[in-house]
Formats: C-alpha cells, structure tokens, sequence
C-alpha cells in the first residue's frame, strides 16, 4: 500500500499542473471504488478551479469553492495528469478534465485503481470529512514529538510498533516506515508501549521525521503496484535496512533480520541492535 511518503510524492507531482486550472468535465468509469463515489463530484467539480492541493495522511484533497474532493489511492491506485487522448485502459476509473489555458495544454487527471480499493468521496466547504475527523498530527510537522508518543502510550499493553501505526496517535506512519524507524531508533518493535522511556520516545519521533522526509526526496518506496505520477519508481527501497530483509544480514552487525506478524502486518527487525 502506497505510504505517506508516495501520496506526497504523488501530490507534489500532479500539484503545479492542477493548482489554478479549472475542471471542464468528470467521467466516472464506474460508479463506485471502495465506496460509491457521491453525485456531488459529477455536479458539484464540473466548472470549479481548484485552488489547492492538500494531502492528509494518506489522503488527498482537491480543494474548490464547491467542496473538495477527497481522494485515497488504496493498495494500487495512481493518479496521473495526461494529454485528454490518452489510451484509456481497463483499470482508468476516473478522469478529471482540466480546462486548457493560456500556459497549458488541455490535460486530464487519471485515477488508476486495479484493485478499487481506493476511493473517490466529496468533503463539502468547510467541513471535515467523517475519515478525517479522529486522525492524528500530521508527522512531518511541530505538533508530534516524542512527548506526543509517550503521552499516547500510557497504559498502553500492546506493541510500541502498533501504537507508531495507530493514525489516532499520529498519521502515516504506515509499516513500511514504522519497522525502519524502530530499527534506527534501536527500539525492538515487540516491546510494550508503555515499557518505551520518554527518552527513546524523543529519539523515535525524530527518527521518524527524519526517514519520511528523507523517503519523500528519495521518491517514496517502490512497490508492485505503485508508480510516481511521471510514471517511474520511487527507489527509497534500496535503502531499507529492515523491511523485506527476513533472514538477511543486519546491514550495522550481521546478524540475520527476523520478522514477526503484529495486527497482521509483517514486522522485521533486528535483535542485536534493537531492544
């Protein structure tokens, strides 16, 4: 599943080529993804500029004096600006028609989704969407901290790993980032969270800052099914140190990466440099 770091990736991309443009026309290829898609995008977008293009944790929202539309890529979605002839392929449920301007050549905003576990919602002008009301701070920003960690793991008898994903606590840290983060902050992903000090809390949070933003510059993390919007992989991948290494040498000690299921996602960690 695409991570904060791709769905950033992904807003920066489609970003300049539809901030300011206003949308001539939606066809929808279906009338549902993971959910039905509302009437209001075919009626409401149809005419509006979109003046911003925000991306909350894993969200992406096209705001418009209409209502924004609320977008998630799911497990395999992409989303794409191409030329308004471009060959339209079994799995390209959505297209956004963007006006033509005086800079820019009509184009069109493509959501790709083979698997349709994405989704495609309406958020009306100042509101906040029923999936975004209960999410916590956002990462990368002054509002979580390592206090923001300790406070949250209080009482807490489950996993510091699970409490990292827990977008109540803080918002897209998904699995990928959470075992690379727990490995470079030397926190074995087992233990329990109320267990973890408040030192180590301030040295996990940074250490999460510090990997997202690195994976954003890198272009995110290739997965199967996920491309930037100029269509090439992501690479942050050849960096990882833990995820997907089960069996292989820890890249600081040798010893060989072990992986467990937690909430039935896989964890890898290492058991001499993390504890």
């Amino acid at each position: 599943m695409p991570e904060l770091p791709e769905v950033e990736t992904t807003r920066r991309g489609i970003a300049p080529c539809l901030i300011g443009k206003r949308v001539a026309a939606v066809t929808l290829r279906r009338t549902d993804l993971r959910w039905p898609i509302p009437v209001e995008v075919s009626t409401l977008l149809p005419g509006q500029r979109i003046d911003a293009v925000e991306r909350r944790a894993k969200y992406l929202l096209l705001h418009t004096a209409a209502g924004s539309a609320l977008l998630h890529l799911g497990m395999s979605g992409m989303l794409r600006v191409l030329p308004p002839d471009a060959p339209i392929g079994k799995h390209d449920h959505v297209d956004i028609a963007l006006a033509r301007s005086s800079t820019q050549a009509a184009r069109i905003l493509r959501f790709t989704d083979p698997r349709r576990f994405g989704c495609l919602l309406w958020q009306p002008p100042g509101e906040v969407h029923p999936l975004l009301a209960k999410l916590g701070p956002e990462p990368l920003t002054g509002d979580f901290d390592g206090d923001t960690l300790w406070l949250a793991s209080r009482g807490r008898r489950s996993a510091v790993k699970l409490l990292l994903m827990d977008n109540a606590v803080v918002v897209g840290v998904g699995n990928i980032y959470a075992s690379e983060a727990l490995f470079a902050a030397g926190i074995d992903p087992r233990r329990a969270a109320a267990a973890v000090s408040r030192a180590r809390y301030a040295r996990l949070a940074a250490e999460v800052k510090r990997i997202l933003a690195w994976a954003i510059e890198r272009g995110g993390t290739t997965l199967r099914d996920f491309l930037n919007p100029d269509g090439a992989p992501g690479y942050f991948f050849r960096e990882l140190n833990v995820y997907g290494r089960a069996g292989e040498a820890c890249r600081v000690c040798n010893t060989p990466i072990r992986q467990v299921v937690q909430g039935q996602r896989s964890t890898f960690w290492c058991p001499h440099c993390q504890h």
